[in-house]
């Protein structure tokens, strides 16, 4: 008779909870919801809620790359900023210069 490891699963049939989620991020995942809050039928205030769980892979495929852009979750977004931000403070020097200018003249 053969010893099972405790580490063993003996139904290998039944999916473990790595399975799922490899299988999850995957494929994708979209929980989706809406809540609705009434008060004497009048409509006061509606949440629409969308989740998507995918891997970071599979939202590349779908388009999803917001995190790249968000200057608090990408070093490169911040450096984006910061180079706009330079851009913009010396445009309105340049405004300012030639108010200053205008206003002598």
């Amino acid at each position: 008779m053969t010893e099972l490891s405790p580490w063993s699963s003996t139904r290998s049939s039944s999916p473990n909870l790595a399975d799922i989620l490899e299988r999850v991020l995957d494929k994708g995942m979209v929980i989706a919801g809406d809540i609705t809050i009434n008060l004497l039928d009048i409509e006061l205030l509606t949440i629409k809620l969308r989740l998507l769980v995918v891997s970071v892979d599979k939202a590349r495929e779908m388009g999803i790359d917001w995190w790249e852009h968000d200057p608090s979750l990408s070093s490169r977004a911040s450096r984006d900023l910061a180079v706009e931000n330079g851009r913009l403070l010396q445009r309105i020097a340049e405004l300012e210069a030639s108010d200053r200018e205008a206003v002598t003249r």
